[in-house]
Parts: structure tokens; C-alpha cells; sequence
């Protein structure tokens, strides 16, 4: 699993117990998803289908700085398929996974369009 982004977690982003609100760390999420799915499919026109069971493990706390893993599982024909882990940066301690998150692309009639991926591609061997 590739931990590209990293959020700082600050007192606006808590809730009334002190720790991380979810709702927080699941925006944080589906817009990592999002950039994630944008730069492998190469189209800045996808939408969020699906999220499977949201498993949240600890609470980050005021000062945490936690990590958001995301992996592609499963090239669709017009979908990409993902799974999520967030951890604390310092102790490596998992905050939450998600198993799947279902990533559609469209085409120009924002309907769901074939993409014609099959496996990871990475910016760098883009540009060879």
C-alpha cells in the first residue's frame, strides 16, 4: 500500500470527545481516492459508486499526523476498484481500513465510459 498523503490532525477536525471526526477523515479519504483514480485512469471526470464497510480501529487525537494508504485491488471496464488504510504517522498504528472503494469513470455525457486500464501505471513511466 502506497501512503502518499499525510493530514495534521488540527482542533477544527475534532469532535466533542477530543479525537478526529470520522465525517472528517472520510472526506480526506474520497478525496484521496479521487486524485488517486484521476491520475491512473488520466481523467479528471470520475465519481465515488461505492464504499464498503468503514472499520475504524483507534481515534487520532489533536497533534497526530495520520497517513492515507490507498491501493488499487481491481481494474473494471469502466471502474477502478480500491482499498484504504489510514495509520498514525509516528507509531504506525492503524486508525481504519476500508476493503472497497468503487471509483467510476465518465465519459463527456457523464455516464459511466470504458477507461481501457488494466494495471497500474505510474506518472514516471508515462513520460519515457
Amino acid at each position: 500500500m502506497n501512503f502518499h498523503t499525510r493530514k495534521w490532525v488540527k482542533p477544527e477536525d475534532l469532535n466533542p470527545n477530543g479525537s478526529l471526526f470520522g465525517g472528517r477523515l472520510l472526506a480526506w479519504i474520497d478525496e484521496e481516492a479521487a486524485l488517486y483514480t484521476v491520475v491512473q485512469l488520466e481523467n479528471p471526470h470520475i465519481v465515488t459508486k461505492f464504499i464498503s464497510e468503514i472499520n475504524f480501529i483507534s481515534a487520532p487525537k489533536q497533534g497526530d499526523i495520520i497517513e492515507i494508504g490507498i491501493e488499487a485491488v481491481e481494474f473494471g471496464r469502466t471502474s477502478l476498484t480500491l482499498s484504504c488504510e489510514v495509520r498514525n504517522k509516528q507509531t504506525r498504528k492503524q486508525i481504519l481500513s476500508i476493503d472497497k472503494i468503487v471509483m467510476v469513470n465518465l465519459g463527456e455525457d457523464g455516464n459511466p465510459a470504458p477507461h481501457g486500464k488494466t494495471k497500474i501505471e505510474y506518472v514516471k513511466d508515462r513520460l519515457v
